[in-house]
């Protein structure tokens, strides 16, 4: 009898060990699933928090590249021009609530009117950014034959609806104005690498058929038979004490030449830096002057936004 209740109480206390184990082991999981639950929402909440400081400092970057759209405004139509900004492509350094902003400004006067420029000028264009003689002619002809009225081919090349059709095109010539610059990527022949040298050079908002060298950049001089580089040096000699560009030099040109009037529609480009290295751009066509928007002082005519992230 002793025996057996020897070996009763030897398997009691083992099956009290075993439940003992069995405790521990439930609990050592439980401790680890709390530590996965506790890191997961960590995890979360240092996401959402880094989440939160890129959308602020994006904001912050997009909101310094605004301002420096409105501050060029403000500089251009200042009277005094020590302190005004010539919208002639050049790059102005400001610093608005920590942030380095960098803004150019040219006058659409200053460019190559899509509706208004002649074979000539649009071929030598074309041929200043990098295209070969034959193919800026062509392409010249091609962005007349767009925005004419006739079914006819230019003289010197060009693109009329037969010609798109036999590129396999389901639209021919517009024969009509250009709307945007945009619609340069669909005359035949463009492509986005030469669109992308061309852009920044051509309007449809200055209605000149001669762009201003006053605020030309070096490419639309070329084109227009003077030597843009010289040109573009003559203006950056400012007057230490008038604050007037084109102080004689290679250029050649008259001073009275490089006192343009401004058309008081600019392209502009504010590209905003933060101190964590987020940066914001805005590249902007607007017409300085009243707007259909309350409390606006411009017209936006193009707008376009991008960031870098960080």
């Amino acid at each position: 009898m002793s025996g057996a209740r020897v070996h009763g109480a030897a398997c009691a206390g083992a099956a009290a060990e075993a439940q003992r184990g069995a405790a521990l082991l439930l609990v050592l999981w439980l401790i680890t699933l709390l530590t996965a639950l506790v890191g997961g929402f960590a995890l979360s909440a240092r996401i959402e928090a880094l989440q939160g400081r890129v959308l602020v400092s994006g904001v912050v970057a997009s909101g310094a590249a605004r301002a420096g759209v409105e501050y060029a405004l403000t500089r251009v139509a200042l009277e005094d021009p020590q302190w005004q900004w010539q919208p002639d492509g050049r790059p102005h350094l400001w610093e608005y609530g920590g942030a380095k902003v960098e803004v150019t400004l040219v006058d659409e006067s200053g460019k190559v009117d899509l509706n208004q420029g002649a074979a000539p000028l649009l071929s030598g264009l074309l041929r200043a950014v990098g295209a070969e003689q034959a193919v800026a002619e062509r392409l010249a002809g091609a962005i007349v034959d767009w925005r004419d009225l006739d079914p006819l081919t230019q003289p010197g090349g060009g693109a009329e609806d037969a010609d798109y059709a036999s590129a396999g095109l389901p639209y021919g010539a517009k024969d009509a104005p250009f709307e945007s610059i945009a619609e340069l990527e669909l005359v035949l022949g463009f492509t986005p690498e030469l669109y992308a040298l061309v852009e920044p050079h051509v309007t449809v908002y200055s209605g000149r058929g001669q762009p201003d060298p006053a605020f030309a950049p070096a490419e639309v001089l070329d084109a227009m038979g003077m030597d843009g580089a010289a040109v573009v040096e003559q203006r950056m000699r400012v007057d230490p004490v008038t604050g007037l560009p084109g102080v004689p030099g290679a250029g050649g040109l008259p001073i009275e030449a490089l006192m343009g009037s401004r058309s008081g529609t600019y392209s502009i480009e504010s590209r905003a830096r933060l101190t964590n290295g987020r940066e914001s751009v805005l590249r902007v066509v607007v017409r300085a002057g009243g707007s259909a928007v309350p409390g606006m002082a411009y017209t936006a005519l193009r707008w376009e936004e991008g960031a870098s992230p960080r």
